[in-house]
């Protein structure tokens, strides 16, 4: 992975950035005051949201002149899902050693 898998899973916290990543589909553009029309917040604080998002990679911003447009960069959601598919696979294999082991103690009467 080449990304900052940390600072990927920091933005999406905040459940806020993850409204912004949503109105900000696959080929979408906005600006800070477009999403803020949207949104339960302040322009200033949609601004501070985006700049955390752009800082872990999720969007990338472009000036159009006057404004600052922003679209979303998939490829760290696309890390960030590797990540927990293989860190799930991971727990799978031990909880399933774990019961195999469990089932091999109970019939062999340790566990009465």
């Amino acid at each position: 992975m080449s990304g900052d898998i940390g600072a990927t899973f920091a933005a999406l916290a905040d459940p806020g950035r993850r409204r912004m990543l949503g109105l900000l589909g696959p080929g979408q553009t906005a600006t800070a005051t477009e999403l803020a029309r949207q949104l339960p917040i302040t322009r200033q604080a949609v601004a501070k949201h985006l700049a955390t998002l752009q800082a872990a990679g999720l969007v990338e911003a472009h000036r159009e002149g006057r404004e600052t447009r922003y679209t979303l960069t998939p490829a760290p959601l696309g890390e960030a899902v590797d990540w927990l598919a293989e860190t799930g696979a991971q727990w799978d294999e031990r909880l399933a050693r774990l019961a195999a082991r469990a089932a091999r103690d109970a019939d062999s009467g340790i566990l009465r």
